[in-house]
């Protein structure tokens, strides 16, 4: 199975964080699956980090690639294709980082691995 992760389901990976279910965390943990990360929930990431509201990613935000290199994930770069379906979208969501998930896996036939319910009104596949 291959999964798109939104950037709170990465991170909470990461951190090891309780607040992950146990169904994404064994869908993200088997090995025969294909876990893509975002260049979107990069940028998230250290833009975030750069305004001061994610302190504990210090150590992330120094090479994001090692560490989606370590828990065995993919990067999955941005694309003109995501770039104009995420902006081309009608929808009044104003987060450009959910907007970009949300063509990924759209595009990419990818369900997303999020608890953010406000993507289901782009009528993607979600999981949590």
């Amino acid at each position: 199975m291959r999964l798109l992760l939104d950037t709170h389901a990465f991170l909470w990976w990461v951190f090891d964080d309780p607040h992950l279910p146990e169904t994404p965390r064994e869908l993200m943990a088997d090995p025969a699956n294909e876990i893509m990360v975002s260049a979107a929930s990069v940028w998230e990431i250290c833009t975030k980090y750069r305004l001061g509201r994610l302190a504990a990613a210090s150590e992330l935000v120094r090479d994001v690639a090692v560490w989606i290199r370590r828990a065995g994930f993919l990067e999955l770069p941005v694309t003109v294709a995501h770039a104009q379906r995420a902006g081309g979208w009608p929808q009044a969501h104003r987060d450009p980082f959910d907007r970009m998930l949300a063509a990924q896996s759209e595009i990419e036939n990818l369900p997303l691995v999020s608890r953010d319910r406000a993507l289901t009104t782009f009528g993607v596949r979600m999981i949590w």
